[in-house]
């Protein structure tokens, strides 16, 4: 694989989850391990995942109401199911809520590691060929990719070329981290200080811009970068 893609596993179980993390580490995931699903959610909010593996059986919550909650926070993020339980209404559940995959323990890792890649490569596939977005609704607002128009109930707001693509970075990868990394090579395309104080000054012009929505915000998270935080009615 030329990405490093970065995996969500949660997993209560000690010895399993460092059984699992050291393995995908060792075939060149960047493995995050969440010991239950409150982890599991706060990892959700301040990282962005290309995968989530879920046990069924955590402590706090079961695995199903967990990706319920991941779903509600990032829609597009896929996931396997791992469990012990081998009911066939299990199996359906996890699929019906949108699961990609469902292995039953004990988990055999090198089963695991050539279903990742076989997903992973699948929704390459899927990515490459989707549409390109004309527009995003981001709360009572809506950015026009068309025409660079940002607009509230119909009123257009006038935004500078970096101001639109900043936010257009930010409502593509909406209730997701996008790190200060990832936003200054992509739109000032160098990462340093200077851009850095820029990138600032530029996130208080949006908040301004998309203030008349009390329903949005632009979260900074420390040392990380920013989400844009739409809230669901």
């Amino acid at each position: 694989m030329d990405k490093l893609y970065k995996l969500l596993l949660v997993e209560d179980d000690n010895a399993l989850g460092y059984l699992l993390s050291e393995y995908l580490g060792m075939k060149d995931f960047a493995v995050t391990w969440a010991k239950d699903a409150a982890e599991a959610m706060q990892k959700t909010k301040t990282s962005v995942f290309d995968l989530a593996i879920l046990d069924v059986m955590l402590p706090d919550m079961d695995g199903f109401e967990l990706s319920k909650k991941i779903k509600s926070i990032n829609p597009e993020l896929p996931f396997i199911f791992l469990t012990a339980r081998s009911l066939k209404i299990d199996v359906l559940k996890g699929f019906s809520l949108g699961a990609v995959d469902y292995l039953k323990k004990p988990i055999d890792e090198e089963e695991l590691v050539v279903r990742i890649n076989a997903l992973l490569s699948r929704l390459v596939v899927d990515e490459a060929q989707e549409p390109q977005v004309s527009k995003y609704e981001i709360g009572d607002y809506l950015l026009n990719m068309d025409n660079f128009e940002l607009s509230f109930k119909g009123q257009p707001i006038k935004l500078t070329g970096k101001e639109f693509d900043l936010l257009a970075m930010l409502a593509k990868n909406k209730n997701q981290l996008c790190t200060h990394k990832e936003i200054l090579t992509t739109i000032w395309d160098k990462n340093d200080y200077f851009n850095k104080k820029s990138l600032n000054v530029f996130i208080s012009h949006l908040r301004k811009h998309l203030s008349q929505d009390p329903k949005l915000s632009i979260v900074n998270v420390s040392r990380r970068g920013f989400v844009l935080r739409v809230e669901e009615e």
